[in-house]
């Protein structure tokens, strides 16, 4: 059975540790190993800040909305803001040589290495990105006969 909660927030730095705790609630609640939650739970920051920062960039008359989603098998977080909205395309590739050193401009691509699924959506206005962590099954280490 799936559950789904949406909040509608400020464009605030408390949002994104709000929009944080809340998926590191909903990710232990469902189960995920520590290592998947410190993936989700990162993931999940970097998209909030990047949605109030570079999004909305701290405007009070923008929000930001977000959306959880669990499954039995999987996590899936919504963030979209109101902003002037994001191409994928262009954002640099912080492995290129000339962005090594930069101290920005790894969001999306911790984001993209932390999660199963990544969709980054125009909305025009806004930006909507879709993060989804698979429950991974447990390994065993006897085999069946």
């Amino acid at each position: 059975m799936a559950t789904r909660v949406a909040y509608t927030l400020d464009s605030t730095l408390d949002s994104v540790n709000m929009v944080e705790q809340t998926a590191e609630q909903l990710a232990i609640k469902a189960g995920f190993s520590e290592e998947d939650l410190h993936k989700i739970t990162m993931s999940v920051r970097e998209a909030a800040v990047n949605a109030v920062l570079h999004g909305n960039a701290y405007d009070p008359g923008k929000k930001i909305t977000v959306a959880y989603e669990t499954t039995p098998d999987a996590l899936a977080i919504t963030i979209s803001d109101e902003g002037k909205g994001l191409d994928p395309q262009t954002v640099p590739d912080p492995l290129a040589e000339e962005n090594l050193l930069k101290t920005s401009g790894r969001g999306i691509f911790l984001i993209r290495s932390f999660m199963d699924e990544v969709k980054i959506r125009e909305l025009h206005p806004g930006t909507e990105i879709k993060l989804v962590k698979h429950m991974s099954v447990p390994e065993t280490g006897a085999k069946e006969q």
